[in-house]
């Protein structure tokens, strides 16, 4: 099938205007997320994905399609509408050619480098045209680590770097990142953490006003009613206390902007080589998750990585979706995403179709690192 086989890495152009339009897409040639901000680790475990698998996934930026190379799939296909969120995975997947794990490191962010753009230019050849053109044009980018290049994590930045010292020292949050026993990460959250600064900066910042305007667009939070401050609140200290800082790199990189003493999945070393020898399994393409399944036959996926891009559609196009999942997947295959502030209900008369895994669900995100979901909804195709 032709939209299966090996693609050119991505050329970061405008994507043509569609039918299919969905509210979501980011505008062009601008990096949203320079990492993947779902937990990998509970991705995996969601989709209990085997060698064969045919994998559908969305982009962002790459880490999570690269994850799923590491169960052996037949084929993951990575989908995106901003070109500039595939050219940050066609520069991960050069890094996996080109570079040894200890540079992929350096060149992401995970660990302190001054020597980035050498380590880019060593990729260089392995990227298009385009893709070589649209990072040759960004240095500063490059240099401060791909991973950190994106307006999400810029807002993470400022968070650490403005307010963040506001209410925590740093050998606070040094103490916060050890970590310990469930007892003892909860007694220093509550007795030297969880101090008023910190709560009233925290509402502040990560409220839907200042969001909207440094971390995410306001289109994004089109269909959420609930306050965003409120549902991260208590998120934030389960991720302090019944989760164990110093093995969640997620929060890590949001309080340091380093990986310290974790990685996301798909950057450990144990992962390394297994990623590097099937990323010829991997292919992207720049389109609409809604167009892609369109123009798809049925029974073409067994495992779905969705993403959390049901946040930012209407009720109708969501239930649209689904029904072209149901379409394109195969029996006993599997999808997963993600709800922060707009739960969706799937309609009953695909009651027949979908079946939710609500026990494996619910016991996920309790042990998800990126914390800052309120729900994971995974299915099986019946």
């Amino acid at each position: 099938m032709e939209t299966l086989t090996r693609t050119a890495p991505v050329r970061p152009r405008l994507p043509q205007k569609r039918a299919l339009e969905t509210p979501f897409q980011a505008a062009p040639a601008e990096i949203r997320y320079a990492q993947c901000w779902e937990d990998a680790d509970v991705l995996l475990a969601a989709l209990a994905v085997q060698p064969g698998d045919r994998c559908l996934s969305i982009a962002s930026a790459g880490d999570n399609a690269l994850a799923l190379l590491t169960r052996h799939p037949e084929s993951v296909v990575a989908l995106d509408m901003n070109p500039a969120q595939l050219a940050c995975l066609a520069l991960r997947v050069a890094a996996y050619r080109r570079l040894q794990h200890g540079e992929l490191l350096e060149l992401v962010g995970s660990r302190p480098s001054a020597r980035r753009w050498h380590l880019y230019l060593h990729c260089r050849p392995a990227l298009d045209a385009a893709t070589q053109a649209f990072w040759d044009a960004r240095p500063h980018t490059v240099a401060a680590g791909i991973g950190a290049a994106g307006k999400f994590e810029r807002y993470f930045r400022v968070f650490r770097e403005r307010v963040l010292p506001l209410a925590q020292s740093p050998q606070r949050v040094a103490r916060l990142l050890r970590g310990g026993s469930p007892d003892e990460r909860t007694y220093f959250h509550d007795a030297h953490w969880d101090n008023w600064r910190w709560r009233m900066l925290f509402r502040v910042f990560f409220s839907r006003f200042v969001m909207s305007r440094l971390g995410r667009d306001p289109h994004c939070f089109r269909y959420a009613d609930a306050p965003l401050a409120q549902a991260l609140v208590g998120r934030a200290r389960h991720a302090c206390t019944a989760l164990d800082p110093a093995q969640n790199p997620y929060l890590q990189w949001i309080l340091t902007g380093e990986h310290r003493t974790a990685l996301p999945l798909a950057l450990r070393p144990e992962h390394f080589e297994t990623i590097r020898a099937n990323l010829d399994r991997l292919t992207w393409h720049c389109t609409s998750l809604e167009a892609f399944l369109a123009e798809q036959p049925r029974h073409s996926f067994d495992r779905f990585n969705l993403s959390d891009v049901f946040e930012y559609v209407s009720e109708a196009q969501y239930h649209r979706v689904l029904r072209q999942l149901v379409r394109v997947g195969r029996k006993r295959g599997r999808l997963a995403y993600w709800n922060l502030l707009v739960p969706r209900q799937r309609p009953g008369i695909l009651a027949p179709h979908l079946t939710p895994l609500t026990d494996l669900a619910a016991d996920l995100h309790a042990r998800d690192n990126a914390f800052f979901y309120q729900r994971l909804v995974v299915e099986e195709l019946l």
